[in-house]
Order: C-alpha cells, then structure tokens, then sequence
C-alpha cells in the first residue's frame, strides 16, 4: 500500500448532509447461505425504503461480482477478499447519508465483524440482518441449480455443502424465512430501522 496518501476532507460535514437529505446514513447487512432470501428480501426493502421517499441504495452479490469485483474468485481469500470491498462501498454510502442495503453470503464471522467495525470507527449504523433458512430448505428451492451442482461436485467450495457458513449468534435482526414470507421481512427491518430512529 502506497504511504503516499493523505485523507482530503470535503466542505459538508456529516451533521449538515444529514440535515439536508434528513436521514442517517446505515448499513443493512444480510447475510445467509444461498437461496435463503436475502436479494428478494433486499429488492423489496428498497423499493419500500425509496417509496417512503427515503436514499436508499442496494449492493447485491451476484451483481458486484460482475463488476467491482470481476477479478474475485471463491477461494477462501477471494471471499474475504469480496467481503472486505462490499465492506468499504457500503460505508462510503452510509457515509453519504444512504441506507444501503448488502445482500452477500459472507460466510465468515470475522469478515462481518470487520464491516461491523468499520462503520463504527466511522459513527456509522450497521445493522447485520441473518436471513436464516435451513439446508434443506434451500437445497429444495435452489433457484439456480447450485445446490445441486454442488452436490454432484461440478461446483467446488460452495458455501453450505463444501464450504463453511458461520452463522451469526447475536444478529440485530434474525429473519426465519421458512417461517414468514418478504412482506414481513420487510416490516421486521422496518420496524427495527423506526425503533432505532433510522427513520421515521
């Protein structure tokens, strides 16, 4: 890393963009194996969020991965890798006063907890949200065909069947989407973002 860099800071301070756009900056963080829900559950966020006319951006993992990080691969070091780019984007919006919203595997306890620690050197609200299915459940609706591929060894280090998911203890919100469908999901973020004065 160059050492040749110094941090130039803009003429808007934090209080005044958040005067002005009238929102804080957060960062809803989901996480969960595949095919748990956590794209549906973010596209109706912010659709919802941005119909209650508040700024509102959604970073998704597939999606990234076609751009940003292109180059990634999903070894255990290219997934650290992933988590820890998402971790620095997502802030820079929080930073903007933007909800984003994160829908990533990211598989690895340290990894969240480092996006986590992120935000919070920076002031910024992070709120992990474990989009929780089971296995089974989600083999069965394997959208994609991944599951299955996996279990036929065509597709390696996949999160679930060849590779870990460290499935968080202490979510701030903690979504059973065998159990509820996306409207409640949504209300559950809501209603946690309202509590908590993220919005009103």
């Amino acid at each position: 890393m160059s050492t040749n860099i110094t941090f130039h800071p803009g003429s808007v301070d934090a209080q005044e963009r958040v005067g002005l756009l009238k929102q804080t900056g957060v960062t809803i963080w989901l996480t969960g194996l595949s095919a748990s829900g956590k794209s549906t559950i973010a596209c109706a966020l912010e659709q919802h969020l941005l119909h209650l006319h508040k700024f509102t951006y959604r970073l998704d993992g597939d999606n990234v991965r076609l751009g940003l990080n292109k180059d990634l691969g999903f070894d255990e070091k290219s997934r650290v890798e992933n988590i820890r780019r998402i971790g620095e984007v997502s802030k820079l919006f929080a930073d903007s006063a933007c909800i984003a919203i994160t829908a990533f595997i990211s598989p690895y306890k340290a990894d969240r907890q480092v996006a986590r620690e992120l935000h919070e050197k920076g002031g910024l609200g992070f709120i992990e949200v474990f989009v929780d299915a089971p296995l089974s459940v989600v083999e069965q609706r394997d959208p994609k065909g991944l599951y299955k591929a996996a279990r036929a060894g065509t597709i390696k280090d996949f999160t679930g069947i060849s590779a870990p998911y460290e499935a968080p203890e202490k979510p701030d919100i903690h979504i059973r989407t065998d159990e509820c469908d996306v409207t409640v999901a949504v209300e559950i973020i809501i209603e946690y973002l309202t509590k908590h004065n993220y919005i009103s």
